[in-house]
């Protein structure tokens, strides 16, 4: 007869405390409280949002590059009429002033890793008029340097992907879907999202992304993008705008957003998608949009800066933090 060690390859274990870090389809008896429990897998789901250390310079519109434990914040409004050049990196507990990028900016996209990372197009004027850059500049960790011109100069727009395989797609003016790939050496412009928009997010790369929310009207509306056109997918569950600007390493079935304005007020709402649905998972503590953003996906995410209308300009951080497992205790019923 099959035992649960010869299905499992260990037993079930009499301890006095439950493991520090159980391995998913462990068993032990908890001798304390006198309980079976078991090891389940977590995820997204599981997740939760603690305070981070606050940002040098309070903005919001900022790019935003890279993981929860090396992330960059780029750019962005620090008030109501001053645009910064400012450019700050996170080491999982605080943040340092590193070298400016060297252009004001706010509303971009951007993407990548902290040693190689990228954001273009943007709004250079604070009162939202021309010019609109078209501008493309690439970060490698210590210094930043300017890479080929998108065909279109436009803000608002969303993006993600690496230095040498990212998108970026809608915009304004005027509020559209059009999308642009990079392939290391030039852009291009391709196939439009079928709802056009700005300010929304975007994950993936340049043959598999994924873009969702925006306005005008605060959207549900999911794409994704697999390297000819898009799309439509499931909608959120939340329709929102302006929630936080930086892809990171996010794939479109590991995609995580937080936070942003659903038309009316900014939110906390935090939503999971898995290639397939949006799943609601625990809030962010405090309502913000316009903020910068760094993820891995589901398992980590940090959401920085941001503004609630119409002075409040923000430098607070939060990280998502998702365990592999979660302990659960068998019941009898």
């Amino acid at each position: 007869m099959a035992t649960y060690k010869n299905i499992n390859g260990f037993p079930i274990q009499y301890l006095e405390s439950d493991p520090t870090n159980p391995i998913e389809g462990q068993v032990w008896f908890n001798s304390t409280t006198k309980s079976l429990k078991g090891a389940t897998a977590g995820g997204a789901a599981s997740g939760t949002w603690s305070s981070g250390g606050n940002l040098n310079t309070s903005r919001n519109g900022m790019g935003g590059i890279g993981i929860q434990t090396a992330a960059v914040a780029v750019a962005g409004q620090t008030n109501s009429t001053t645009i910064v050049s400012a450019t700050e990196e996170y080491n999982g507990s605080a943040w340092t002033e590193v070298t400016n990028i060297p252009a004001v900016n706010k509303y971009m996209a951007s993407g990548g890793v902290q040693t190689a990372g990228w954001v273009a197009l943007g709004n250079s004027e604070f009162d939202g008029d021309p010019p609109f850059p078209n501008t493309f500049h690439l970060y490698d960790g210590t210094n930043w340097s300017t890479g080929p011109s998108t065909n279109t100069g436009r803000f608002g727009a969303t993006g993600a992907g690496t230095q040498t395989a990212c998108f970026v797609s809608a915009g304004q003016p005027p509020v559209g879907g059009l999308t642009e790939v990079f392939d290391g050496s030039s852009w291009t412009e391709v196939a439009d999202l079928n709802t056009v928009r700005l300010n929304g997010y975007s994950s993936g790369n340049s043959t598999a992304g994924l873009t969702v929310g925006g306005s005008p009207g605060s959207k549900a509306n999911s794409e994704t993008w697999n390297g000819s056109s898009w799309t439509e997918g499931n909608d959120l569950n939340t329709g929102r705008s302006i929630m936080g600007q930086g892809g990171g390493t996010a794939t479109i079935s590991n995609s995580l957003v937080a936070g942003g304005y659903n038309g009316s007020a900014n939110i906390v709402n935090t939503e999971f998608y898995n290639g397939t649905s949006w799943t609601e998972v625990n809030d962010l503590a405090t309502a913000v949009g316009s903020s910068g953003y760094a993820t891995s996906g589901g398992s980590s995410a940090l959401n920085f800066g941001g503004w609630n209308p119409p002075t409040s300009f923000k430098n607070a951080t939060e990280e998502f933090t998702a365990p592999e497992t979660v302990t659960a205790t068998f019941t009898v019923s």
